[in-house]
């Protein structure tokens, strides 16, 4: 019961992300999201998105199923792993959106 009780407190640690890392990671983001993730006319407003959905799309980017035209996502996604996807849409998250 103990090993169970840590393993579902080490999955919901693991789960949060890192916001402190996540905006380290961010500058390749902040490059076409902006420094504040709300994009422009050209690219969508990441801050304050959905966790879920954003790993989602990140890891649809990551193997292909989702593509933009320069695929520039897709090569920044696939350089991600599960840690770095959760500690980058942790920081987007804490920025709040509009």
């Amino acid at each position: 019961a103990v090993l169970f009780v840590m393993m579902v407190a080490a999955g919901s640690v693991q789960a949060g992300g890192a916001a402190a890392r996540g905006g380290e990671m961010s500058v390749d983001c902040s490059d076409c999201h902006g420094p504040d993730g709300k994009g422009d006319d050209q690219t969508p407003t990441i801050a304050g998105m959905d966790e879920a959905e954003h790993i989602a799309k990140l890891k649809a980017y990551a193997s292909g199923e989702k593509i933009d035209p320069t695929d520039m996502m897709g090569d920044i996604a696939r350089g991600l792993n599960e840690t770095d996807m959760a500690d980058l849409v942790a920081y987007y998250k804490s920025l709040g959106g509009n």
